[in-house]
């Protein structure tokens, strides 16, 4: 899982400037904004090739999406000054709850 844990980490980090760049693009416009994130995009989800393949489709996805999910959540909070509501928040501690059920470990409970 470590080497698995990498590879969601540099997908996401690239998933966050891809968004980040996106945001960029609909505040400011221009053409080269957006095709810079769609190249971000791009590489971001060839990174995550290699999580699908340490973990499979169904957790590979869940995790990202739980990982972007509050990555995305803090960048727009910290950086571009946007404010979630408690219930936005209690969705974003569901989704972890949630991801961390469906990637715990196989021989736990099974």
């Amino acid at each position: 899982m470590s080497q698995t844990f990498l590879w969601l980490t540099a997908s996401t980090v690239v998933f966050m400037a891809a968004n980040s760049v996106l945001k960029l693009h609909v505040t400011s416009g221009g053409y080269g904004l957006l095709a810079g994130a769609l190249v971000l995009f791009c590489i971001g989800n060839t990174l995550m090739v290699q999580v699908m393949r340490g973990e499979g489709l169904g957790v590979a996805i869940a995790m990202s999406v739980i990982f972007q999910m509050v990555a995305i959540s803090i960048l727009a909070v910290v950086v571009f000054g946007e404010r979630l509501s408690a219930m936005q928040w209690a969705g974003v501690g569901l989704g972890v709850i949630a991801v961390a059920l469906i990637a715990w470990p196989k021989g736990a409970g099974a």
